[in-house]
């Protein structure tokens, strides 16, 4: 049940657009200017396209696309006027926004970012991607963790970018600082489409949770992006699907974050992101709340390892042009030199 994809909002309801934008070209300054007016231009489309939108989300890579290029003449900040653009509209057309910028880090290679900003301008979440792409993509590892915010209509959101959700840790984490909505922005490209879906589902299902996903759409001249918005519910149903592949087209539906706090509540078999945490509890009180999981405590201690570590082939990313690294995590380009 979507609602109709919102045209029938509920009391209770959050209805959501995914905007399938087409890939762009973006090399200079006066490209970045251009793409963000057509972001600012969408915002417009998405309240025209539907009175009763309350949050519309734009792709990972819809400012810059995918070129990877990490030219600091095409970075933005939160402070800078692409951002600023985005704030006004969300004010101009009283919805709120989601949406992707390549951030300057003058200590290293740019972050991956992505951020909600309200409809009174002010950016409620702000996320680093905390798992690029590699070997192809070049950001620095997100360092602030998943920040999760409130959101329309008082749901509780959070956003994970692209190949973050290929880790289901990430969408764990989501929903145990209370995100009912996990919003998945991506450039993927149709390779990926089969593993978009299941884990998009998956996503949602192992944690009560409703997942709402977009990847940029169309060709740039070399690079074919699927679009495949997709809103899955709580139960790891669809409920609303972009398959035309059709560019510029916002793919909606009604979320009820009010349905998915009552699942969490009432829910028995199945709970699984209460479950987790409490192992057999029909055997013994309260189930067992240890952690049983090696890759877990290993993390914890600095010392994940896997059995076949020395023999994994490609640990950097040279073999897509880039140079082998010298920093470690947390270190300045300045550092690593001195």
């Amino acid at each position: 049940m979507n609602g109709l994809g919102g045209l029938n909002k509920s009391e209770h309801g959050v209805v959501i657009g995914m905007v399938q934008l087409q890939l762009p070209v973006v090399v200079t300054p006066d490209d970045l200017a251009k793409q963000t007016q057509k972001i600012v231009d969408m915002v417009g489309k998405a309240r025209r396209n539907m009175g009763t939108m309350d949050l519309v989300v734009f792709p990972e890579y819809a400012l810059h696309g995918l070129s990877m290029d990490t030219n600091p003449d095409i970075m933005c900040s939160l402070d800078g006027p692409e951002v600023a653009a985005f704030k006004a509209a969300c004010v101009e057309h009283s919805i709120w926004g989601c949406f992707s910028i390549m951030e300057l880090n003058p200590g290293g290679m740019p972050y991956n970012s992505g951020l909600i900003i309200d409809d009174q301008g002010e950016i409620r979440l702000y996320y680093r991607k905390m798992h690029p792409w590699v070997p192809v993509e070049p950001w620095e590892p997100g360092d602030q963790g998943i920040p999760v915010c409130d959101g329309p209509n008082g749901s509780k959101i959070a956003l994970i970018i692209c190949h973050d959700g290929m880790f289901p840790e990430m969408a764990r984490e989501c929903a145990y600082k209370g995100a009912e909505i996990m919003i998945r922005t991506a450039g993927y490209t149709a390779p990926i489409r089969d593993s978009w879906k299941f884990t998009n589902q998956s996503n949602a299902f192992c944690n009560l949770m409703a997942t709402a996903n977009v990847c940029m759409c169309g060709s740039d001249g070399t690079f074919d992006s699927m679009g495949e918005g997709m809103i899955v519910n709580f139960d790891g149903q669809i409920i609303a699907h972009g398959t035309s592949g059709r560019a510029d087209e916002i793919i909606t539906a009604e979320l009820r974050p009010d349905l998915i706090r009552e699942a969490r509540l009432n829910w028995g078999v199945e709970n699984n992101i209460y479950q987790f945490g409490h192992r057999g509890y029909v055997a013994v009180k309260g189930g067992a709340q240890d952690c049983p999981y090696t890759y877990m405590t290993d993390l914890a201690a600095g010392q994940y390892r896997l059995p076949w570590e020395d023999a994994v082939k490609t640990t950097d990313g040279t073999g897509f042009g880039f140079p082998e690294p010298t920093r470690l995590f947390g270190e300045t380009a300045k550092e690593a030199a001195e």
